[in-house]
């Protein structure tokens, strides 16, 4: 599956301030998901095998590294936990790095919220407006990302430019 987001992400001291917030708008919860991230050496782009027990994809995606709201090009590939496919990817690739997360996920129509609480590194907003289809205008994804942005009354400088991967220690 193809994918366009556009998304940001936030530091937060206080993730559940703003998940009550969000509760307001009666999202749908699909649930809180440990995931365990494994991203891969490759020359462009990012390489991602997540494992969890709600979302399990291996993730391509290219996405600048800028302290805003970004798109970001995905190719996504839904699977059923194997790993025979982590095996594969780490004798071809050599593993970068192992993100490790609990995450609260939430939609309203096509916008996904996550709550993330990363191991080593704190506790984040993430917003992705994103377009499965093609037929959603970019200007379109950014306004929902600059309205939730907006709405969770986050200022500029809670800004994440970099993907957990670039974060860990």
């Amino acid at each position: 599956m193809i994918l366009r987001n556009y998304e940001f992400k936030a530091k937060t001291a206080n993730p559940d301030k703003l998940e009550k917030k969000l509760l307001k708008l009666n999202p749908v919860y699909r649930g809180e998901d440990h995931q365990i991230d494994t991203y891969f050496n490759v020359p462009s782009g990012r390489l991602k095998l997540r494992e969890g027990k709600i979302e399990n994809a291996l993730i391509y995606y290219e996405r600048p590294d800028i302290p805003d709201k970004k798109q970001a090009d995905i190719i996504l590939y839904r699977h059923s936990p194997e790993i025979s496919l982590k095996d594969i990817l780490t004798k071809i690739h050599g593993i970068k790095t192992v993100v490790e997360k609990t995450r609260r996920i939430y939609f309203i129509d096509n916008v996904k919220f996550h709550f993330d609480n990363v191991k080593n590194l704190g506790t984040f907003v993430e917003v992705e407006a994103i377009d499965e289809t093609g037929q959603i205008p970019t200007e379109d994804l950014k306004e929902q990302c600059n309205r939730y942005f907006s709405f969770f009354e986050l200022k500029s400088a809670d800004y994440v430019s970099n993907s957990y991967s670039d974060m860990i220690p």
